[in-house]
């Protein structure tokens, strides 16, 4: 009896408490996919559910009326309302979450310790971040992957229609080389000059998770070169669940990509994988001779034991791309904005002097081990190893070939300001004494090599008392060889090279060719035997420790960071000796210190301020700057950049509407600037090929950002941005020339550039944005960017002579100009499959303009462009 009151007593409480059911079903919104997993939650109670495999719940709930909250890691949390009769059951239908632009920590699998991420500290930094769902709608295809980041505050990207790959970024005015690019913690800027070569990595937009673009002293612990700021670019690893994707795209200058993705997820034994695959090829990115084609492989495997978490990745990007580069106007002028003078045809297929080709797989291994509840120990051993290079004329060029005609420009080129390849064939290379090319006579194709091996480490303990405090401390580790030489690729109907370099005996003949190809560039390519021009090896090795100590409240926040690293260069040339030359050993320490604080003035405002102080180590090849002897030390030797960093920022946010005010200041001192071109003295004799040394550069960057967002309803988001900056040289910098052809110093100037504008990257901008789900399938965005106060390249030589007249030099002010990028979206079931459709037109007004004046010229921005892909989900 006891028990049949008890079971009618359980059956009146539970229908007292449960009211009603309620169903539906969750769904990726950019997969258009169910999403397995998510947590439904009946809202102010513990009453909850998870959706199944095919993203459906039901949940009986304890209330007539009331919401539900449905939330999944690195998505938007979205709250419904509910009224369900009782006993009942309502189906609530579908619900589309969006992934979580503010989420990025979320869509690290592992590195997580030595992936700094702004919400990693409690005390804020100047940041934006981008998402998947964003850099696959907006940056896959024929865009280059700094193109996703242009629609953030100080961020500028030139230079495009240089060819696949060849963009540059901007950060505050500073280039690319003075940004710090980290892709899973790695650093990824070029060892020996800092340079990004996007080529090398234009598989990123494909396997990126997110980039979070910390502007100005970052939240970065390690000693790494961000005078601007750093881009921390977040790669998939081993996803944690089973799916994949097909992907095919079409776009202008008949370009074509197909990519394949699968992921297995993570098994009841901790083992997963995931691959992708893609191939690209296009006949231009925008300019006449800019084709290109090349492949994307990355695969990972990952494995969960316990507290360990392991992850195995590899992934390169081999490519080759014909290259555009700037030019006078007059050329524009006459052939149009298209114009490139680097190709022409011989006997009647396409040929170019200027083609970028290499390969550089990456591997890492992630190991995360979570010690205990307070403290983590990340660390990742990775190695890359890059082989290929670029292309060019060697001998005598076509400027300087006479081939009777009266061409712009002059020399061997057609009519249509094409490279008369088959007069130089035919013609002056038959005219040639034995078929030999010496010095300057004979033209042949040649390859400018570059290949090497990079290895590191970099390793993060971190320890959260859950008093407030919280430390950190790791080591970075790098060791860097570098192999520089030059190889024939084409002989132009010529039998060979005289090349007595080196140990080489007088007539000693190089006959031997390679082809430009970034898969044979892995293991073909010239012994020292074959090796012209130049050879030379070097050697960068790398040791840094870093600390972190933080201190965070509910109202405020404090922060010091502090590292130190010492970096040795030696070189070794063996092109100008009998015997190899191996140079002396230099080492340079430098050091980070930064501090910060920040106060919560309540749960909508916040502020907040950061100062930091750089000694940063030189680069190498303004350690040694001779190609004469490329173990010579420079004279006078080139010590550490100081940079000092000032920023302060104001944070609002609700619900639905975010602000970010930041002001900063940064003062870089004691640049050195290697830089090369004509010198032609008042008086005195011209020097055709010199060096102009700048050794105590100064440099005033300071500015505003503005940045909002802003979501008025559900499926419409706003948000823009504006920026103002007053970036100058400053102080006087002594300037020593060289020949190049004899190494000697002719001569030595002293040059004033206060207030010098500071060239190549607009010093105000503003952005609007919006992106709109206008139906449940179909959505919208636009972007429109607007630059002003944007100067030419300071001149070098321009500012010699200005010295020389008593004027201060002033680099030249380019026009303004706007430019408008559309994209759509829809997305469908056909047959049970998933199906979406994107596409995205840039530039859509098709608009003529100058995006930056180099020190040879000037290059025009890309007109209109355009893709479209289909994409199954499964």
């Amino acid at each position: 009896m006891r028990k049949l009151l008890a079971l009618a007593l359980f059956l009146t409480t539970a229908t007292i408490f449960a009211q009603g059911t309620i169903t539906g079903t969750v769904i990726d919104s950019e997969l258009n996919s169910p999403l397995p997993g998510a947590t439904i939650m009946e809202v102010g109670t513990n009453n909850g559910t998870t959706t199944d495999f095919d993203g459906n719940f039901s949940l009986d709930v304890n209330s007539a009326t009331g919401s539900i909250s449905i939330s999944f890691v690195g998505y938007e949390k979205q709250t419904i309302r509910f009224n369900v009769a009782q006993g009942a059951t309502q189906d609530l239908g579908e619900f589309n979450l969006n992934p979580d632009a503010d989420a990025l920590s979320e869509v690290i699998v592992v590195g997580r310790g030595v992936i700094d991420l702004e919400e990693d500290r409690r005390t804020p930094i100047a940041v934006s971040t981008i998402t998947k769902a964003e850099i696959q709608k907006k940056a896959a295809g024929n865009v280059e992957f700094p193109e996703i980041l242009k629609n953030t505050p100080s961020v500028y990207v030139a230079n495009q229609a240089g060819g696949f790959g060849d963009s540059q970024m901007f950060l505050r005015g500073f280039s690319q080389n003075n940004t710090a690019f980290l892709l899973n913690g790695q650093p990824i800027n070029g060892m020996e000059d800092g340079n990004m070569y996007w080529s090398n990595w234009s598989g990123i937009s494909d396997i990126a998770n997110a980039v979070q673009v910390q502007r100005g002293l970052g939240s970065s612990k390690l000693a790494i070169s961000s005078v601007g700021g750093t881009v921390n670019i977040v790669t998939k690893a081993t996803e944690r669940t089973e799916g994949g994707f097909v992907r095919g795209m079409v776009g202008n200058g008949s370009y074509l990509k197909g990519t394949v993705s699968y992921d297995t997820g993570i098994n009841e034994n901790g083992w997963g994988f995931s691959f992708l695959l893609d191939h690209w090829q296009g006949h231009s990115k925008y300019a006449d001779g800019t084709k290109g084609q090349g492949q994307n492989y990355f695969f990972s495997v990952g494995k969960k034991m316990g507290d360990h978490n392991f992850n195995f990745l590899l992934t390169g990007a081999p490519q080759w791309h014909d290259q555009n580069f700037s030019k006078s106007m007059d050329l524009y002028d006459e052939y149009g904005v298209k114009y490139n003078n680097n190709y022409g045809f011989l006997e009647g297929e396409y040929l170019t002097s200027r083609r970028n080709y290499y390969h550089k797989p990456v591997t890492n291994l992630n190991w995360d081990w979570n010690i205990s509840e307070k403290s983590d120990l990340s660390t990742v051993v990775y190695a890359s190893f890059g082989r290929g290079g670029g292309t060019g004329t060697y001998g005598n060029g076509p400027n300087y070939i006479d081939n009777g005609l009266d061409s712009n420009p002059s020399g061997a080129f057609t009519q249509d300001g094409l490279i008369d390849w088959d007069f130089i064939k035919n013609d002056y290379n038959a005219s040639i004494e034995g078929g030999l090319s010496e010095g300057y006579n004979g033209t042949l194709l040649r390859a400018s090599v570059n290949n090497h091996a990079w290895y590191g480490a970099v390793s993060n303990f971190s320890h959260d008392t859950e008093t407030g405090w919280a430390f950190n401390v790791g080591t970075d580790l790098r060791w860097y060889t570098g192999d520089h030489f030059r190889q024939l690729t084409d002989l132009l109907g010529l039998q060979g090279r005289i090349e007595p370099m080196g140990s080489r005996p007088d007539g000693y003949v190089v006959s031997e060719t390679f082809e430009a190809n970034p898969w044979s560039a892995l293991f073909d390519y010239a012994d020292e035997d074959q090796r012209i021009n130049y050879d030379y090896s070097e050697d960068i090795n790398y040791q840094g420790g870093f600390g972190q100590v933080e201190y965070a409240n509910d109202m405020f926040s404090v922060f010091f960071q502090g590292s130190v690293s010492n970096q040795s260069y030696q070189r070794t040339d063996r092109g100008n000796f009998a015997t190899a030359k191996t140079s002396e050993k230099v080492n340079k320490t430098g050091y980070n210190l930064k501090g910060g604080a920040s106060f919560n003035i309540n749960e909508q405002n916040v502020v907040f301020a950061n100062v930091g102080k750089y000694s940063r180590q030189p680069f190498l090849d303004n350690i040694f700057p001779s190609y004469a002897d490329n173990t010579e030390l420079a004279d006078p030797e080139v010590e550490n950049e100081e940079i000092f960093g000032l920023e302060a920022g104001y944070k609002f946010e609700t619900g639905d509407f975010q602000a970010n005010l930041n002001a900063y200041y940064t003062k870089w001192e004691n640049r050195f600037l290697n830089a090369s071109g004509e010198y032609n003295p008042a008086g005195g004799e011209t020097v055709p090929d010199a060096s102009f040394l700048f050794t105590n550069i100064g440099q005033v960057h300071q500015g505003l950002e503005l940045d909002v967002k802003y979501r008025p309803v559900y499926g419409w988001t706003l948000k823009g941005y504006a920026t103002i900056g007053d970036w100058k040289y400053e102080g006087t910098t002594p300037i020593r020339v060289r020949n190049n052809d004899t190494n000697a110093f002719v001569d030595e100037l002293e040059a004033d550039l206060t207030d010098t504008n500071v060239g190549l990257a607009p010093q105000s901008s503003l952005g609007l944005g919006t992106d709109v789900q206008i139906t449940e399938n179909f959505s919208m965005d636009m972007d429109i960017n607007h630059y002003a106060n944007l100067y030419g390249f300071v001149d070098v030589e321009d500012v010699a002579f200005a010295t020389l007249e008593g004027e201060t030099y002033q680099s030249e002010k380019l026009e303004a100009y706007t430019l408008v990028d559309l994209g759509a979206s829809y997305k469908f079931n056909f047959g049970g499959q998933n199906i979406q459709l994107r596409g995205n037109v840039y530039n859509l007004f098709d608009n003529e303009y100058i995006n930056q004046r180099d020190q040879y010229g000037y290059y025009y921005g890309n007109g209109l462009t355009w893709n479209f892909s289909v994409k199954y989900n499964f």
